[in-house]
Order: C-alpha cells, then structure tokens, then sequence
C-alpha cells in the first residue's frame, strides 16, 4: 500500500526509511520525498515518526512556540 501517493512510495518503503535513522517529515522527504507533493501524507507520516519516537510530536509542537 502506498503511503504517499504523489511519489508512490510505499509503507515498506517508509519503514525503511525511518530504520535508516529519519525521525523528522522533512527528513523522510529528503531520503524518499514522500509528504514534499501535496501534503496529504504528512498526518500518516507523522503517525510512523510517533510509532518510533513517542515525542515526535511533542518536539514539533514545542519547537513551533
């Protein structure tokens, strides 16, 4: 199944790119550029991040404020 539908990269794919060390959207788009077309990847993207990273989220919001 595609994660990303604008760069057709797969749920495997993104696995393999958060196992290689990506624990940001920005860096899940520079390695595979998924959730750098339209942005409707981004929420399940961020979803995988907190998977592996419990304050993934917590850190994106605190570094916006």
């Amino acid at each position: 199944m595609y994660v990303c539908i604008c760069f057709a990269v797969s749920e495997t794919e993104l696995s393999g790119v958060i196992a290689a060390g990506a624990r940001t959207e920005e860096e899940v788009g520079d390695a595979c550029s998924a959730g750098t077309g339209c942005g409707s990847c981004l929420d399940r993207i961020c979803d995988r991040l907190s998977a592996v990273d419990p304050l993934h989220g917590l850190r994106v919001a605190a570094d916006a404020a």
